[in-house]
């Protein structure tokens, strides 16, 4: 019994700070109720509640661990759940929640909730489910998570908690905590936490299958890629350009049959042309795209220039039609050497002597 106290019984000096539970009632409110002067609206995406000043000089006096952890439990339904406190600016009597909170426990605007304090193990791993499938669009949802759960102290199994980026609200189901404990909860402050996602709900695993059989027969029907899009059939471009090539018939008619059936020499061409049928032939003669006046048509594919191909002796394969070497009408003065063969009409003078003798 005097454990307490120092220099007695060879125990050490000073008391023993025992941490002691704490507990109390409060009426609570969603955080929409707050007044106008101390509300805050982010406050509703977080695991975080308002506290009247009040428990905050109970839990000093009753060395309360940090951080401060509750568990706040409906005593009629017995709902619990886990949270944390943000500021001890609540009046006296009233506890103010955010809205994902109060959903949860199922509770409304001033029922009673029981408060104490707990202590939950740090979080290693989580495993979370998005409620609508919306979440995919968010181009990384660990980023954003990484970001979103500052403002949580505690994640609880069960609880859909809401979330808000880029102007929008998220809603998470969390399935799984580890390590596990009896209060199927976890501490996310200050540790390093594994996220896993399920499937939203909602979500149906696509088809690759049939996504792909899809993508092959709109590419294959494709006019672009035909050359067939909406300007070339309004300007009926592969009639036009197929005209040059088609072979005129200067005999028309039909035949006839001895059972008295006319015989049709040509098939009836439908109106509605299949666009995969449609082939565009530049091998004929061209012929005269007439369109509109202030109409503008860039639909002639492109034909790149033939080039000649050359073998493996590095001769063209095309064939030459002229050979021959050039001449050129002015020849270098090594060339007329060689090809002189007459002797130069010009006679030398006779060179002076040195020495003239006069008789």
């Amino acid at each position: 019994m005097f454990s307490g106290f120092g220099g007695f019984g060879g125990y050490q000096s000073g008391f023993v700070n025992v941490a002691q539970k704490y507990e109390d009632y409060f009426r609570c409110y969603p955080i929409a109720m707050m007044n106008d002067r101390i509300r805050k609206d982010d406050a509703n995406f977080g695991g975080k509640m308002f506290l009247p000043p009040s428990a905050l000089s109970k839990l000093t006096m009753l060395s309360v661990r940090y951080p401060m952890l509750f568990e706040l439990t409906v005593p009629e339904t017995r709902k619990v759940t886990h949270g944390g406190v943000l500021e001890f600016i609540a009046e006296e009597g009233r506890v103010y929640l955010p809205q994902w909170m109060m959903e949860t426990l199922g509770v409304q605007p001033g029922s009673l909730l029981q408060i104490g304090s707990t202590d939950v193990p740090l979080g290693q791993f989580v495993k979370i489910e998005p409620q609508s499938v919306d979440f995919l669009d968010i181009s990384d949802p660990k980023a954003v998570l990484e970001n979103v759960l500052r403002k949580f102290s505690t994640l609880t199994v069960a609880d859909i908690i809401e979330i808000s980026y880029n102007n929008r609200s998220y809603r998470i189901k969390v399935l799984e905590v580890k390590p596990e404990s009896n209060a199927n909860s976890i501490c996310v402050i200050e540790t390093d936490l594994v996220t896993d996602f399920a499937p939203p709900v909602g979500y149906v695993e696509p088809d690759y299958k049939a996504v792909q059989k899809e993508k092959k027969l709109q590419a294959r029907l494709d006019p672009s890629i035909q050359g067939l899009g909406p300007m070339s059939q309004r300007i009926e471009y592969a009639a036009t350009v197929n005209s040059g090539s088609e072979i005129k018939s200067f005999f028309g008619g039909e035949g006839k049959r001895l059972s008295g059936k006319s015989q049709k020499t040509t098939k009836e061409s439908s109106n509605e042309t299949e666009i995969q049928a449609v082939k565009v032939d530049l091998s004929g003669e061209p012929a005269p795209l007439n369109i509109p006046d202030g109409m503008l048509f860039f639909g002639f594919p492109l034909v790149p220039p033939q080039t000649a191909e050359i073998d493996n002796t590095g001769s063209l394969d095309s064939q030459i039609h002229f050979k021959g070497a050039g001449q050129s009408i002015r020849q270098s003065n090594n060339k007329r050497r060689g090809t002189r063969d007459h002797s130069n009409p010009k006679t030398k003078a006779p060179r002076s002597p040195e020495v003239i003798e006069i008789d």
